[in-house]
């Protein structure tokens, strides 16, 4: 007979009970699979002008929204349709100043990542990268090419400059994530730093912005198929009330051309975002937090049920760590 002694029973209830607990941490880690949902664009504003007043840095016309967009109408807003966390992108309303943006997420620190805005034509964009980074917790930078698009506010050329490229390399070596509101023609420009900079994470928001009303939408969208091929690329695809050729809900126009982003950059590297909390929606024309879960729900044909986890939430929660 085959006798265990006290050391192997204690050995094998080790063992059991260790494989009992990774057992039960793996079904609480796909629950929480199952229930996170991520809006990877949401902005944020504050109503206190006289704190964090509105900066414009391209228009001194521009006049504040009758709503603001504050983070705890953020929170409301995600609570009331069960989205569980939220990328705050900083709006270009406060400029080059983050504390706004850096002051929501410390509201919900577990729930939020945040991305500020730097000028990208200071010389010390790379210095700035890391000081909101290192000093206030960013997660990343967003940076809007589309505003210098053919020669405006001085030209693009600051995509592919000196200073550019330290900012490259910081960013690979602190792990930051660019978002890049960029219009499609300078899409060839951007494949030429992904090329350079292949450890980098890059988001290219909103679809890169076509406009599928053109004649030559399919053209616009070729541009961004191309950089595919970088598996460092995610895309947005986000404000479809601005691209889409009808800008009516639920922009079925617009799915033949989505379903081809989602073929040719795959389940892994799309994004789900919607850009405002509560009611500055209705004032930006935009339609609610639930019309924009439906829409995925019942309009992305295309995607499979697990897909349509993935770009709620779980390829978010791979790239910026929820």
């Amino acid at each position: 007979m085959h006798h265990i002694n006290r050391r192997q029973v204690l050995a094998t209830s080790a063992v059991g009970a260790v494989t009992h607990f990774m057992n039960a941490d793996a079904a609480n880690a796909a629950a929480d699979d199952d229930t996170i949902i991520v809006d990877t664009h949401m902005h944020t504003w504050s109503g206190d002008l006289n704190r964090w007043p509105f900066a414009h840095p391209y228009s001194e016309d521009v006049t504040p929204p009758k709503n603001p967009a504050t983070v705890e109408r953020l929170i409301d807003d995600l609570d009331a349709n069960h989205v569980s966390n939220a990328v705050i992108v900083q709006t270009i309303f406060h400029g080059w100043d983050n504390t706004y943006t850096v002051h929501s997420v410390a509201q919900a620190p577990d729930r939020f990542k945040g991305h500020g805005l730097i000028d990208p034509q200071d010389p010390r964009v790379a210095d700035k990268l890391d000081y909101w980074m290192s000093e206030h917790g960013l997660a990343g930078m967003r940076f809007s090419p589309i505003y210098y698009v053919e020669g405006a506010n001085g030209g693009d050329e600051w995509i592919t400059s000196r200073a550019h490229h330290k900012l490259w390399r910081k960013a690979e070596k602190l792990g930051a994530v660019f978002n890049m509101f960029i219009h499609n023609t300078q899409l060839p420009r951007l494949g030429m730093m992904l090329d350079r900079y292949p450890d980098s994470r890059v988001i290219v928001d909103h679809v890169s912005q076509i406009d599928l009303a053109d004649d030559d939408a399919q053209a616009q969208l070729d541009r961004l198929l191309a950089l595919s091929k970088h598996p460092n690329v995610w895309v947005k695809v986000t404000d479809l009330t601005s691209v889409s050729p009808s800008k009516t809900y639920p922009f079925a126009k617009a799915m033949p051309y989505i379903e081809q982003v989602y073929q040719a950059f795959g389940s892994d590297r799309l994004l789900w975002g919607t850009g405002y909390p509560g009611a500055t929606r209705t004032e930006f024309e935009r339609p609610s937090l639930k019309m924009e879960l439906e829409l995925v729900k019942e309009h992305f044909s295309f995607m499979s049920a697990l897909d349509k986890r993935k770009y709620l939430g779980l390829n978010a929660k791979n790239l910026w760590g929820f």
